[in-house]
């Protein structure tokens, strides 16, 4: 990446491979929130400059995922050194859902987070429509496929709202939020159910959404800069 010598094509190709090794965000969303806090480059792929920024916002968030980790393994030896079997303290994030680092007293960025919900919010529109052939195949009832469909059509309604507020959603949207993935969760069935995949993948969606909205502001708005990052994921 940091290769002068080296050509455009190949670092970028370098930072894929280094966002498919740490993406807290998923791969797919991290990339988009690196790629946003980059600008003004409009493509990666062209400007070496934007690709260093992208790269030092990485590896910003992951230094401090390696102090997070650091710090919480030698609290835990010294707890089990003490008898404590049982975590104390801050609980931990667990690695599977999204989560963005970022240093003591600061928020991540906005900007980055409206990207990312953007681009999965545009990815979960293209999952197929949630009765698509499930009950004529058997595996759901007419009222099971009527509350997946509802539900669907709130988390969309959830991911719409969240970026036509530019990231900042009140907190009844909070709420819808909140609501519906329980009502998502509360479809998955033990083992291998024949929609926990389809269910799972809006859960993916849905962590991501949920972690975006419960992000306190730390920055002023920029709307100009908000909107292109909307509009390029929907």
């Amino acid at each position: 990446m940091r290769d002068e010598e080296a050509s455009p094509a190949r670092r970028y190709r370098a930072l894929r491979c280094a966002v498919s090794e740490y993406c807290p965000l998923g791969f797919h969303a991290t990339w988009a929130y690196t790629a946003a806090t980059a600008v003004p480059a409009p493509d990666l792929r062209r400007d070496t400059a934007a690709l260093l920024r992208a790269l030092d916002v990485l590896e910003a968030s992951r230094a401090v995922r390696v102090a997070e980790r650091a710090s919480f393994a030698a609290r835990r030896r010294a707890e089990k050194a003490a008898g404590l079997r049982t975590p104390r303290g801050a609980p931990v994030t667990p690695v599977w859902r999204p989560h963005w680092p970022a240093p003591t007293g600061t928020a991540p960025s906005r900007l980055g987070l409206v990207a990312a919900v953007a681009d999965r919010h545009r990815a979960f529109r293209r999952l197929p429509p949630p009765d698509d052939g499930l009950v004529t195949d058997g595996l759901v009832t007419d009222g099971r496929a009527a509350r997946l469909t509802e539900l669907h059509g709130r988390l969309d309604a959830c991911g719409a709202v969240y970026l036509t507020a530019l990231g900042l959603p009140d907190d009844r949207t909070r709420e819808e939020l909140a609501d519906t993935v329980s009502g998502i969760r509360g479809e998955v069935r033990p083992g291998h159910a024949a929609l926990n995949h389809r269910l799972f993948q809006w859960l993916g969606f849905a962590d991501l959404l949920g972690y975006a909205a419960a992000v306190p502001p730390a920055r002023p708005r920029e709307p100009a800069r908000m909107a292109a990052a909307v509009a390029a994921g929907s």
